[in-house]
């Protein structure tokens, strides 16, 4: 089963946890733009995939339809930018279950990504050093004395080690605490982005939290840092919802209006469906919607943003068909 369909360590607000590295070849020119060039450095990659391992198989953007490449987006597998900037130039090696994915001649030669479900940032963070490991003994990185890894962007030297953990927090946004618990993490280094990363919006009260810092630390330092900050939010939204819970009537009714919705609809948006799902998401895990499991919530989210749905459904379309074939798929998988 795909990562993205399973729970875990503290899925109730943890949706889930990637760990992500900025890597770049010896002997090749930085930010990739030559078409020789490109496929010399594809090339080399395909030739070392067998030794690589790990179930990979790749393939060129401009190879994969749309609608798959924006289905990746969706489930924040691939950046947006990626598919945007990188069209024709880019590629990337992938697994079946799809929690190990390298984006190739992204911002740097390789953007090493690895996910799972909840809150795991060491094991998660274990299997991408492993991965890194094999591929720099395998392919060679640019790396220097002073700077560590050689990145594009000066702000990812170092350690080139972005992680992050998607944050469900309905119940901090709901009782206005919200703000205040972001400019406390802004203090300690932390970025606060929406649901599809830079310059992206929060949509359905997600929001990934990462480092920022990449230089002068440890791999270990970076995640240990980055945890103790997950957790105190963590345990702040779970305050919150115990908070809202005093009045009973008012919390249930919302999740039981949202629930009813999406339940009835006969045409629904993805954005309005996503802002409905976090009042029922947060119904199933506060125990109070016993209607809907852990494992229909994740179909919901995966299932019926855009892309996906099409993808879901095996067909094209427009966007007044999506909005009524949503519906439908919404009453499928909540029956």
């Amino acid at each position: 089963m795909n990562w993205y369909l399973q729970s875990g360590k503290d899925s109730d607000v943890a949706i889930s946890t990637r760990i992500r590295f900025a890597r770049n070849l010896n002997g090749f020119k930085f930010n990739l733009e030559n078409k020789e060039e490109i496929e010399k450095l594809e090339n080399k990659i395909k030739e070392n995939l067998y030794a690589i391992g790990y179930g990979l198989k790749f393939f060129r953007l401009k190879d994969i339809d749309d609608i798959t490449k924006v289905s990746l987006v969706e489930k924040n597998i691939i950046s947006p930018d990626f598919i945007s900037d990188k069209n024709e130039m880019g590629s990337i090696l992938i697994n079946d279950e799809e929690n190990i994915c390298i984006m190739i001649n992204e911002e740097d030669h390789l953007r090493i990504q690895v996910f799972c479900p909840g809150l795991d940032l060491t094991n998660t963070l274990n299997l991408a050093i492993e991965i890194d490991e094999k591929l720099g003994e395998i392919l060679g990185y640019a790396v220097s004395k002073k700077y560590g890894y050689l990145t594009s962007c000066p702000s990812n030297c170092g350690t080139g080690l972005r992680a992050s953990v998607m944050l469900h927090m309905p119940a901090l946004k709901l009782t206005g605490s919200i703000e205040k618990v972001f400019r406390a993490i802004n203090n300690f280094g932390i970025n606060i982005r929406g649901i599809y990363g830079e310059n992206s919006k929060s949509i359905g009260d997600i929001f990934q939290i990462s480092n920022e810092q990449t230089l002068g630390m440890t791999e270990t330092e970076i995640v240990n840092n980055l945890r103790i900050i997950v957790e105190k939010i963590i345990k702040q939204e779970r305050s919150a919802r115990k908070f809202l819970s005093k009045d009973s009537i008012k919390l249930e009714d919302k999740i039981y209006r949202s629930y009813g919705i999406l339940s009835n609809c006969r045409k629904i948006s993805s954005n309005e469906m996503l802002e409905l799902l976090s009042d029922v998401k947060l119904g199933t895990d506060l125990g109070i919607l016993k209607e809907l499991t852990d494992f229909k919530v994740l179909k919901l989210y995966t299932f019926t943003k855009p892309a996906s749905l099409q993808k879901y459904l095996s067909k094209p379309l427009d966007t007044a068909e999506r909005d009524i074939k949503r519906a439908e798929v919404i009453k499928e998988i909540i029956k």
